[in-house]
């Protein structure tokens, strides 16, 4: 299962419309592609909702106490290219990174969560 969360730009959104499923090629590969879509004022529990999703169309149940989570982030740097004011850079370095710990808000176990990083030149 390869799980997307992408947050909207809306408050919240309906419990309904939160969760849809695409499989990703044969339907016997075992593989879905599950996007989970919040508002910028909800913190997504994702085992939660994950456990909400029926086995039959997942392609059977989901061991959610053994599964491993894996998480992108990028750190910015300060880079040469005159795209902004220096001192803007910094203002905008610095406040990504006071945002919370992604393992935290997604609710996710920290024993199996891997966070693959990146940097990208601001």
């Amino acid at each position: 299962m390869i799980v997307s969360v992408e947050t909207q730009p809306v408050p919240r959104i309906p419990h309904d419309e939160a969760i849809t499923i695409d499989d990703l090629g044969p339907v016997d590969d075992g593989i879905v592609h599950v996007t989970i879509q919040v508002g910028y004022r909800e913190e997504p529990d994702v085992p939660r909702m994950l456990r909400t999703l029926d086995p039959a169309i997942t392609g059977g149940p989901a061991d959610l106490e053994q599964a491993s989570y894996f998480l992108s982030h990028v750190t910015l740097q300060q880079g040469e290219a005159p795209t902004m004011a220096r001192w803007r850079k910094r203002l905008y370095i610095a406040t990504s990174r006071a945002t919370a710990d992604p393992t935290d808000h997604f609710h996710l176990p920290r024993d199996r969560t891997t966070i693959v990083g990146s940097r990208i030149a601001v």
